[in-house]
Order: structure tokens, then C-alpha cells, then sequence
């Protein structure tokens, strides 16, 4: 038990470690397991959307353990990448054996990593739509270089469906889900119901 309840600790450190690229942006920040978080659900919708047949709960374990090795690693973002190398096999190895649970972990990454499979393509797709979504927000709060990097990420993404949901995207405001109607009274008297006033 004591190795499964290191492995937890082992997850629980992404979320306190930051994603390293919004020093290079400029603005904006997040953790690796609020990342993690939705790009599962991410993967989850780009699957609903695909026609082939999809194994859902191998996606969603890809998804939700694809950054793991970040625990030991940690974020490396495409600048790092320019002129670092970690040793991912190293990490993945020691998540192996690390616990009983280290074996299947490791199965969900190096698929991840091998980007052969639907499941994986799916969840690669997925990572970069959380990114973009991202910066759909940054280029709405105004920083001008979220739009530059958001035209070279949408290029990343490969599957029909996840194509799709990118290219609405950019489309769509980030508070749509919340707002709505902008014309809708409800903005203006708070959800207060107005009655007219006695003679």
C-alpha cells in the first residue's frame, strides 16, 4: 500500500507544478494536472465526434497520466525542448516500478508517447485543443503573441473531429457557455424580475 500511496503523491505534485510556457507568452498561468484534467475531457468530446470505434477508457487514462513524467522531469515547454533532452525513458521506467499500479501507468505513456494508436492521436489531438483554448482566452484578455501561437498549434492537431472543435474554436468567445444571448435583459437587471410598479 505504501508504494500506491506514494504514486499518489507522485500525481498529486502536477498540480504543483506550473506549465512553464505562459513565461514565454507573457501572460496567463496553469498547472500541469488542471491541463491534464481537461484534456481528458477534451478527449472525451473529440472521441464522441470520431466514427471509428474508440476504446474510451484507455483515452481517458492516456489523458489523464500522459504528463506524468512531468512529476520528475518537469514541464519542458517548446523553447526548453530547443536545447534539453530529459530522459523520459528514466521517468517512465521509475514510474514502472514503482508501485503496483507502475506497470499500467507506464503502458498509458510510452502509447502516448508512440502515437500509433486512435486513443493516442486522440489524445495528442487533445492536448493541443487545451492549449488552444488557452490561448482563445489570452488573445481575448488582448496579448497580441496568443494569436501567433494559436495559428502554430491549430496546425498540430491531425484527427477529423478534433479538427473540427479546433476550427470553432476561434469562433467562439470563451464565456459563450455563460453568457449567451449578449442582448438578453438578464445582463442588465441581474436576474431580478421586473414588475410594473403600482398606480
Amino acid at each position: 500500500m505504501k508504494s500506491i500511496v506514494n504514486l499518489l503523491h507522485e500525481i498529486g505534485m502536477l498540480s504543483q507544478i506550473p506549465r512553464s510556457g505562459f513565461a514565454f507568452l507573457g501572460s496567463g498561468k496553469q498547472s500541469v494536472a488542471e491541463h491534464s484534467f481537461r484534456v481528458a475531457l477534451i478527449a472525451h468530446a473529440i472521441s464522441r465526434v470520431t466514427p471509428e470505434a474508440v476504446d474510451h477508457d484507455k483515452l481517458i487514462m492516456i489523458c489523464l497520466l500522459h504528463d506524468l513524467p512531468e512529476s520528475r522531469i518537469g514541464d519542458l515547454n517548446y523553447v526548453q525542448k530547443k536545447y534539453i533532452k530529459p530522459n523520459l525513458d528514466k521517468a517512465v521506467e521509475d514510474i514502472r516500478k514503482g508501485s503496483p499500479l507502475g506497470p499500467e501507468a507506464a503502458k498509458w505513456i510510452e502509447e502516448y508517447e508512440s502515437g500509433e494508436t486512435l486513443e493516442s492521436q486522440i489524445a495528442h489531438d487533445a492536448d493541443q485543443i487545451e492549449l488552444l483554448l488557452v490561448l482563445k482566452r489570452e488573445i481575448e484578455l488582448g496579448n497580441p503573441k496568443a494569436s501567433e501561437w494559436f495559428q502554430k498549434a491549430i496546425q498540430r492537431v491531425k484527427t477529423a473531429g478534433a479538427k473540427q472543435i479546433a476550427n470553432e474554436i476561434l469562433q467562439t468567445p470563451s464565456d459563450d457557455w455563460w453568457m449567451g444571448n449578449r442582448d438578453d435583459p438578464h445582463w442588465i437587471n441581474g436576474g431580478k424580475e421586473t414588475s410594473p410598479k403600482p398606480d
